[in-house]
């Protein structure tokens, strides 16, 4: 009784502070481009209905007739794109708007996950460690994740400061965050990309999927059942992390690099469209770390020992990653025997 209390209790409290700090973050997005949107038809109205006798000339104009103009370069002659207009409104709209449901949906997701199933503790622990991570790979690791986190912070600080920022700070203060943010952003990018390619080659070997892998999709990784599924180095899970990581993260770099170098005269439209990648490609890359960081820390007991010291106990990798632990221990010429009472959950 007092543990269904208990557990009643963690469900209100994770429900009221998702309502209380996520939600109102998306509903802001959303409530403000509809706004915007209904105040950008009125003015559409208001201008047809003036009957402006050179409205046919500006419209040829915004829809990127070109004239002359004494600057070089490409598009020098268009005085207005109109793919501006359509770039901000799918900025301000669907791409941040579907993007904080999502990420205020996995928040969510991992709290109700925390409520009814807790910590995947060990039942117990040998006192015996098995060598999981180098120095190097833990050094790319939190690298990798330092610099992305920076990026993550200052990106979405640009992209819903409008909305969440400003309202609370004031117009001054938001300016005065935006103009360190977009720096702290440019000059974290390089680290990230760095350390990202040293992560995506140096891992590899360790996320081809496996016959087995099946399995863990079926049981999702046992986290609803606490079934036993098997693994091996990395499970099916982690393996689908690296190669999101991996392909969203290479989008994420490519798109940057564009918006970072405009002085090689890329042509407005690719901008723009390298902008939505880059948002896109971002958030489900918040979206899948949330999952990630949670699943390192709270979710289960033990893993994070492995990228901070480099060993695991024995009974965690014989839990979580059992065709490891057997490889491992044949490999010592040990038989792979639990201890007593031990024994794997299936």
């Amino acid at each position: 009784m007092k543990s269904e209390r208990r557990r009643r209790s963690w469900l209100a409290l994770v429900l009221g502070g998702w309502i209380v700090v996520t939600a109102p973050i998306a509903l802001s997005v959303t409530l403000t481009e509809s706004s915007a949107g209904a105040e950008a038809s009125d003015q559409e109205k208001a201008r047809e209905a003036s009957q402006n006798p050179r409205a046919e000339y500006w419209r040829e104009v915004r829809h990127g007739a070109q004239g002359y103009s004494a600057v070089t370069g490409p598009e020098a002659n268009v005085l207005i794109q109109d793919g501006g207009e359509t770039w901000q409104e799918l900025r301000n709209g669907p791409a941040s708007t579907i993007g904080a449901w999502l990420m205020a949906g996995v928040v969510l997701a991992l709290g109700l996950l925390q409520i009814f199933k807790g910590t995947w503790k060990l039942d117990h622990r040998t006192g015996r460690t098995i060598k999981r991570w180098s120095a190097f790979d833990r050094f790319i690791h939190w690298g990798l994740t330092v610099s992305f986190l920076l990026l993550a912070l200052t990106g979405l600080g640009l992209l819903f400061g409008r909305y969440v920022l400003m309202p609370l700070v004031g117009k001054e203060a938001f300016g005065a965050v935006a103009a360190v943010s977009k720096p702290v952003h440019d000059y974290a990018s390089p680290f990230f990309i760095a350390f990202l390619l040293l992560t995506v080659v140096a891992w590899m070997k360790y996320n081809f999927f496996t016959s087995y892998d099946l399995e863990w999709f079926k049981k999702v990784g046992g986290y609803l059942t606490r079934e036993h599924v098997p693994a091996g180095f990395n499970n099916a899970g982690e393996k689908v992390w690296y190669w999101f990581l991996s392909v969203a993260g290479l989008v994420v770099v490519a798109s940057g690099l564009f918006l970072l170098t405009p002085n090689f005269e890329w042509s407005r439209s690719t901008m723009q469209l390298s902008s939505l990648f880059h948002i896109a490609s971002a958030i489900g890359l918040i979206c899948f770390s949330l999952v990630h960081m949670y699943l390192a820390t709270i979710g289960n007991e033990g893993t994070l020992e492995a990228m901070v010291g480099g060993e695991v106990d024995e009974r965690w990798a014989e839990l979580h990653h059992d065709v490891w632990y057997d490889e491992i221990m044949a490999s010592r010429g040990t038989k792979a025997e639990p201890d007593a009472g031990s024994a794997r959950v299936s």
